[in-house]
Formats: structure tokens, C-alpha cells, sequence
């Protein structure tokens, strides 16, 4: 699958979900839109005290799979990077949780979503953000500048993977954290659904299996890596992210029923002491 296509088409799909975002529409993972509270990606991530921390078009432009703020443990003075980072949700609560001291950047590369994005902080006059334009896989920030990477939901979306791991690894301090929430799949999956570009920008296709999701961390140069699975999806979940895909709903559901998930990863960069 040629990377600058599949980018090409998450950009075009997600400048449409800040567009239905900005007009009191729903996002979602699927392949076709979803209706409000039904996509089995994106539900039912934040508290209600979390999104009462934000506008609600933050909330509406979500298209997360966890809520990798929490996981994080952020802490006040920290720097916080946020790839793919949309319509600013993650940022906006990140940059609460690392207060007055700390800072969040976002980094899209999708002019709406940045609209968005800058539109919410503004909302929520919060000062310690700054969204950036530009692609997970050439992080317009210099070496060791941050000091905890997050993602949600957005590296399953890249064609270069392995790129956009390194990136997250070279932007990090020595003794950095990653913490991410992602789509991971265990077993074969069959390949039209591997093959199929709306899948790609449905979060779905482009799902790395669990062992080779740690084996880029490791090639990366991370270490304490862990992958936990925080949401299985049913055979009933699979029909509706397949919804508007092409392809047949029923038979593939039941085939990969149970196989993908949604999952929490962390990993550190080790410190001097350790790279000596």
C-alpha cells in the first residue's frame, strides 16, 4: 500500500470530520461516518468531568480509540507532544494536566483539524498550547525536546510506521515516556480488509499485529514496552466499522471477531545512563 496515497486519503477523510464536527455532527473510526453513539471506535473514552474541561467540538472531533492523557500520568512542567492531534482534545487536557510550567504541542497535518484545533484552545483560553502543521513521520520539533510523546488512534493510519515510531523516539528527552492508544490486532487478518483504502482511514487496515507493534518500539530504540488491550471488538463492532467499506459486513465479522482491539502502549526512552 503506497504511503503517500493512504496519507492523502486520511487527509481528505479527516478535514470532512472537522467540517461535520463544526456543523454539530459526529466522528468516527468507521469507514463511513457514524451515527452519534454508535461508533464502537470513539464512544465512551473521556469522563464527563474531562469533557467538561473542553469545548464541545473538541469532543465531537474526536476520533481517539482511548484516552492516552490518563495513561500518561502527566505531570506539572512536562512537555507533552500529541501526534495526530485534531480537533485538540488530548492537547487541551494535557496542557491542564502539566499546568502554567508545562506545555502541549499538536501536531496534524490536516488544515481543518489545525482550524479546529486553534478554535477550541482559543474556546478554552488556554495558553501553554501551540498546534503545529506537519506529518508524524517528519516531526517538525528538534531531538530530545519533549518529554512524553502521545497518540490516539493515529499511527495505525500511517503507511511508515517504523518511521514514525523513530521520530517519536529522536523528539523524546532521555528518559522519555511514550503512551499511546492505538488499534492492535492478534492473528491474520484477511487481506481485503488489509488492502482496503477506506479502511485505511477508518483506523481498521492498517492495525499492526501486537508482536510486531513492540518489535518497531524495540527497533526504535524503546524499552519497557507494554501493550494492554482495553476494548475487543465483537463481531457486531466489526459490521459497524465496516459499514461503508465495499466489502462484505457478515462474513468477515465473524472471521475476524475477537482479533482486533483497542489498546494502551507504553514504552521510555532510556535515559544516559543506560544509552552509556
Amino acid at each position: 500500500m503506497n504511503a503517500q496515497t493512504i496519507r492523502e486519503l486520511v487527509k481528505e477523510k479527516y478535514g470532512a470530520a472537522a467540517e461535520r464536527a463544526t456543523k454539530g455532527g459526529s466522528s468516527c473510526c468507521g469507514a463511513a461516518p457514524a451515527l452519534v453513539n454508535v461508533d464502537p471506535i470513539t464512544t465512551n473514552l473521556y469522563s464527563t468531568e474531562e469533557q467538561g474541561h473542553v469545548p464541545g467540538d473538541a469532543v465531537a472531533a474526536s476520533l481517539g480509540c482511548g484516552n492516552p492523557t490518563a495513561l500518561a500520568e502527566l505531570r506539572a512542567g512536562e512537555t507533552v507532544l500529541d501526534l495526530g492531534s485534531g480537533g485538540g482534545i488530548d492537547v487541551l487536557l494535557s496542557a491542564r494536566r502539566v499546568g502554567p510550567t508545562g506545555k502541549a504541542y499538536g501536531l496534524d497535518m490536516t488544515d481543518e483539524m489545525l482550524a479546529l484545533a486553534r478554535e477550541n484552545q482559543a474556546k478554552a483560553s488556554v495558553d501553554n498550547v501551540e498546534f503545529l502543521k506537519g506529518e508524524i513521520e517528519h516531526i517538525p520539533l528538534p531531538d530530545a525536546s519533549v518529554d512524553v510523546v502521545i497518540s490516539n488512534c493515529v499511527i495505525n493510519l500511517s503507511g511508515e510506521k517504523a518511521r514514525v515510531l523513530a521520530e517519536a523516539f529522536r523528539v523524546l528527552r532521555p528518559g522519555g515516556r511514550l503512551a499511546i492508544a492505538d488499534i492492535v490486532v492478534n492473528g491474520p487478518v484477511p487481506q481485503e480488509i488489509r488492502r482496503n483504502l477506506e479502511l485505511w482511514a477508518g483506523c481498521v487496515a492498517g492495525a499492526l499485529e501486537t508482536e510486531e507493534y513492540r518489535r518497531l518500539l524495540a527497533q526504535a530504540g524503546f524499552r519497557d514496552i507494554g501493550i494492554e488491550s482495553t476494548r475487543v471488538y465483537s463481531a457486531q463492532d466489526v459490521e459497524a466499522f465496516l459499514e461503508g467499506s465495499g466489502l462484505p459486513r457478515e462474513g468477515l465479522a465473524q472471521q475476524v471477531e475477537g482479533k482486533f482491539m483497542s489498546a494502551f502502549i507504553r514504552a521510555s526512552k532510556p535515559d544516559q545512563a543506560l544509552r552509556s
